[in-house]
């Protein structure tokens, strides 16, 4: 459907848990956030709920988040009832890649669905996702250096990630988008390297404006990078398109791409066609609004005129250039990337 702005709202972006098994620097503090209660939490059947009803209102897309949403007990299910939704054409899936190499198994299935076919080819969680019908997933890799990675994530984890990359391609969970969030004095010297990894057909690496949202909301502003900044330490690069939020370039003799998401130099709110649902089922109208609108608990008609309500109500855009904060209750772990 559209909402009172008339842009046609067809991607909901909804998170599966508001935990994570990294703490990175622009997203939770060192010490993690407290844990919600476990009876807040959406349940796999509300998770199925709120997606059907979304898709009967026109959302064509859905994106399964977090915190990490692959540390979601029961992800695998979460996976398989939302693909078998009927009227979607995309069901994909954010995550820091870690675990997408590692082998799965089923909670309480023991050796089932988790068990390895052969040594050399284990069922790792990157091949459940694929079963399960993701059709690709987002990877959050902010550098190649594994001293700047460590002081992102605060975790020494790369060597993981990297992994989970090859798993995502072994499972045919393509294009690979590479998402890299911009911070300056931290990782804007990775910014080539990164791009590098467009050799590999099937792999569009993506650089991210930060926004001032939960604790980058103090940062002094020498941290912000505008996407045309990033793009500048690129050399030989031409524009191909765009790709949702996303500006598209491509290099010579490199078959993937480059993309940049300038949500603060140069905003997008008047083409916006999400919305968000957080872990503790939240309905968000727009990622920099105060509004939430409780779904947890609802059902039938009930739960689709309050996925109608928010979004009717979706604000015309952001105010982050005027205010120069989010006025997001949360932040992003808690609303999900």
């Amino acid at each position: 459907m559209n909402d009172a702005y008339d842009r046609k709202i067809n991607y909901l972006r909804i998170s599966v848990t508001d935990l994570c098994n990294m703490r990175c620097i622009y997203c939770m503090p060192e010490g993690g956030v407290e844990k919600l209660p476990h009876e807040s939490i959406l349940s796999v059947e509300e998770i199925e709920g709120i997606c059907r009803a979304a898709a009967g209102l026109g959302v064509t897309k859905i994106r399964i988040t977090g915190g990490e949403p692959l540390v979601r007990r029961g992800v695998g299910e979460i996976a398989r009832g939302v693909c078998a939704i009927p009227g979607l054409s995309e069901v994909c899936l954010t995550t820091n890649g870690v675990l997408l190499g590692r082998p799965y198994e089923a909670p309480g299935q023991g050796g089932g669905s988790g068990a390895k076919i052969s040594a050399r080819r284990p069922y790792t969680y990157a091949r459940m996702l694929a079963d399960a019908g993701v059709s690709r997933v987002n990877i959050s890799l902010d550098s190649l250096d594994p001293n700047v990675y460590n002081t992102v994530t605060r975790r020494d984890y790369l060597t993981e990630a990297l992994a989970g990359v090859d798993a995502a391609f072994e499972a045919g969970l393509t294009p690979v988008k590479i998402n890299a969030v911009l911070m300056g004095g931290v990782n804007d010297g990775s910014v080539a390297a990164l791009a590098g990894l467009t050799r590999r057909e099937g792999v569009q690496v993506r650089f991210i404006e930060i926004m001032p949202i939960g604790e980058c909301a103090a940062w002094n502003k020498a941290r912000f990078i505008s996407g045309a900044e990033a793009l500048a330490a690129v050399p030989g690069l031409e524009p191909c398109g765009v790709d949702g939020v996303a500006e598209i370039y491509r290099r010579a003799g490199y078959p993937g791409t480059i993309g940049v998401i300038p949500p603060v130099s140069s905003r997008f709110c008047a083409t916006c066609n999400r919305i968000r649902v957080t872990a503790d089922g939240r309905l968000k109208p727009c990622l920099h609004s105060g509004e939430e609108i409780p779904l947890k608990g609802l059902r039938g008609d009930a739960l689709t005129e309050a996925i109608r309500r928010g979004i009717e109500g979706k604000p015309a855009g952001h105010a982050l250039e005027a205010d120069g904060v989010s006025a997001s209750a949360r932040g992003m772990n808690r609303i999900g990337g």
